[in-house]
């Protein structure tokens, strides 16, 4: 199908800003509520008065999560095109910005869009099962949260405040902590049920769960995030997008910095890939060989660590995109 029109949308919790793009030149700006009945009538007016049509057009927006569930729901029913794309990605293509703001952001995104028309790619929907897992994993995280904070809360309190009303606190807390613990548990098993009604589900998490570090939360994280490894396909994408990969930052002569990662990645999945990571030094011996030998040369300890994220990544993404289990000795069949 042949696109000429390209829509970027910048979008926030209240508002889209939406920039129509037709030959690289802006044709139009509007701002609507994020609600599926202002954009229903707000969005198909822009595009009438414009004369552009839905069939030719593409949608292009920065993952925010739950806030872009209206608008990719509306655009699902009407079968338009849709291409996510990271924050990252958007912001290196564009170079040196001046100003900041909503509207702007959205013609940068549809410039973004045209320029890179021969690089679309088209995003798909989760289906309804990865949502309700994806709004089950939010909920445990925040419960997760906050059982951290009523601990670190007595923690930093011992020593300084007096010990029979830090014992006073710590039996309050102890109540909380276990009401919490519950509804986690309670959490995980509909999550794992979930999982195992669902035929596609159950065969993925156990092809991720098989890498060694990778255990069931932290496997169906990367399942949910990766849409069931329909919107991420190569490793070195999605490492890039978890932070793993770190980048140069050079410049001449006179700007020798460190390579680093991004700070504009996804933060949680960087999280639990650095728990995996702690988890497969202890487990698996080549890892844990790999890690200790790295030290000893005078490397630095996170640095090793997040190239064993990066490599629990691939090994992940080799298991999925080959349809098997992890193999230590894996050795590939000749064709």
């Amino acid at each position: 199908m042949q696109i000429n029109n390209f829509i970027g949308i910048d979008v926030s919790k209240l508002t889209l800003d939406i920039t129509a793009v037709v030959d690289g030149k802006e044709v139009g700006y509007v701002q609507i509520k994020n609600s599926t009945k202002e954009i229903n009538k707000g969005l198909v007016g822009f595009l009438e008065r414009l004369g552009l049509d839905l069939k030719y057009s593409v949608f292009c927006m920065e993952y925010t999560g739950i806030y872009t569930y209206p608008l990719v729901n509306w655009l699902g029913t009407k079968n338009a095109s849709i291409w996510m794309e990271s924050g990252l990605q958007i912001k290196r293509s564009s170079g040196f910005q001046r100003g900041k703001s909503d509207k702007t952001d959205s013609l940068r995104i549809a410039l973004y869009a045209y320029e890179n028309r021969y690089k679309m790619k088209t995003w798909v929907s989760p289906r309804p099962v990865i949502k309700h897992i994806a709004a089950l994993l939010a909920q445990r995280s925040r419960l997760m949260k906050c059982k951290k904070q009523l601990m670190t809360a007595v923690n930093e309190q011992s020593g300084f405040v007096d010990k029979e009303i830090v014992k006073e606190i710590k039996k309050y807390n102890q109540k909380a902590v276990k009401g919490l613990d519950k509804q986690i548990e309670e959490i995980e098993k509909s999550i794992k049920q979930l999982v195992r009604e669902d035929e596609n589900l159950a065969r993925l998490e156990k092809q991720v769960c098989s890498v060694d570090g990778i255990g069931f939360i932290i496997g169906v994280n990367i399942i949910v995030n990766t849409n069931e490894f329909i919107n991420f396909k190569d490793p070195r994408k999605y490492a890039c997008y978890s932070g793993v990969v770190p980048f140069e930052h050079t410049s001449g002569t006179s700007i020798r910095g460190k390579n680093r990662v991004s700070q504009m990645a996804n933060k949680g999945i960087k999280t639990l890939l650095h728990m995996a990571s702690l988890t497969a030094i202890q487990h698996n011996a080549e890892l844990k060989d790999y890690y200790q030998s790295n030290v000893l040369k005078g490397k630095n300890k996170m640095s090793v660590i997040n190239a064993i994220r990066n490599k629990l990544i691939h090994r992940i993404f080799a298991c999925v995109n080959q349809n098997r289990m992890f193999e230590k000795n894996y050795q590939p069949r000749l064709v």
